[in-house]
């Protein structure tokens, strides 16, 4: 008989997405437990606002840790999981782990990196430019001022490394630019600022070596927030009606399935990944970030889309853990 793999699931972290990387660790952990502990031990690794280490409730030395798994399920986001830092742990201690490696989370984390790269590889992204926070803190009235001069309304303020859509605004007009600034200058050191492009909401995945394709298109889940856009609440609260497969017209569903896999490669991803657009009705499609690492809760859209094309999360959780070490 084969012995059991063992799979240390690291959720939790300092990041303001603390909250949402706990549930999709507890969602990972579920599945290990309940549907796959023939083939897989799992482990819980909680990492607590503080950095330090656990597992199953007992601390532990990170030195310790390859003794202890044989490979990791990331289940972070946010700083800290998402941008390259405990994946460099990983890698200096030569563990196996779920999701992009640390150059790549690094520069997927950062959106105006992403954008730069994005748009040398043919993909259309909303004009935007980049902020101080520092700048911002020190003078918000000026910070607002200046912008409004210089930049059309309606724009998106949000931080240039974050996710889950923390520390994003939409401002329609002058009085809502210096408290959007604020907002998103707390949560890093430089803010993007955006032109504002409505349109129909789209995310769409892709999963590497699935179903014997070298890059497998998920259907693109149409979303329909019931806020003015996909915030946060919209996200984890249900506060958005989310379709899959879309409705949208096919030749529209093949090109988001197209910039999905391209914006995959152009970042140099790995394992999985989850893009977000806009569908402008004459503009056409434009992509605004890609998550390096998908959420995996009750509310997540990839395991969405992945359940309706006949999979599940056991699925994705047992083929991922799969890709890590190969």
């Amino acid at each position: 008989m084969n012995k059991r793999k063992r799979v240390g699931v690291i959720r939790g972290g300092p990041s303001s997405e603390r909250e949402v990387s706990l549930k999709s660790g507890e969602a990972v952990l579920r599945e290990l437990r309940e549907n796959l502990d023939h083939r897989y031990e799992a482990m819980d690794i909680i990492i607590d606002e503080q950095g330090r280490w656990s597992i199953d409730g007992q601390p532990i030395e990170l030195a310790h840790l390859p003794l202890r798994v044989d490979v990791i399920f990331n289940a972070l986001h946010g700083a800290y999981g998402e941008d390259g830092q405990v994946q460099k742990i990983l890698e200096s201690h030569c563990i196996p782990f779920t999701g992009s490696g640390s150059l790549a989370s690094a520069v997927g984390m950062n959106k105006i990196l992403t954008k730069k790269i994005l748009l040398k590889h043919g993909l259309k992204t909303p004009y935007g430019r980049e902020l101080s926070s520092e700048e911002i803190l020190a003078n918000p009235q000026e910070s607002a001022a200046e912008l409004f001069r210089s930049f059309l309304l309606p724009a998106v303020i949000k931080p240039a490394a974050s996710g889950s859509s923390v520390g994003v605004s939409v401002v329609r007009q002058a009085g809502e630019i210096e408290p959007a600034l604020v907002s998103a200058a707390k949560h890093g050191g430089s803010v993007l600022v955006e032109e504002f492009i409505p349109g129909q909401e789209a995310t769409a995945g892709v999963l590497e070596g699935f179903r014997d394709q070298e890059l497998y298109a998920l259907p693109p889940v149409e979303i329909r927030p019931r806020n003015k856009f996909f915030d946060y609440e919209a996200k984890y609260a249900g506060a958005s009606e989310e379709i899959v497969p879309a409705t949208f017209p096919d030749h529209i569903k093949r090109e988001l399935e197209t910039l999905a896999q391209k914006a995959h490669r152009a970042l140099v991803l790995r394992h999985y990944s989850r893009s977000d657009f806009i569908i402008h009705p004459r503009r056409g499609i434009y992509i605004l970030e890609t998550n390096t690492l998908p959420g995996l809760t009750n509310e997540s859209l990839l395991p969405k889309a992945l359940t309706a094309v006949g999979g599940n999360l056991s699925v994705l959780v047992d083929h991922l853990l799969g890709r890590a070490m190969l």
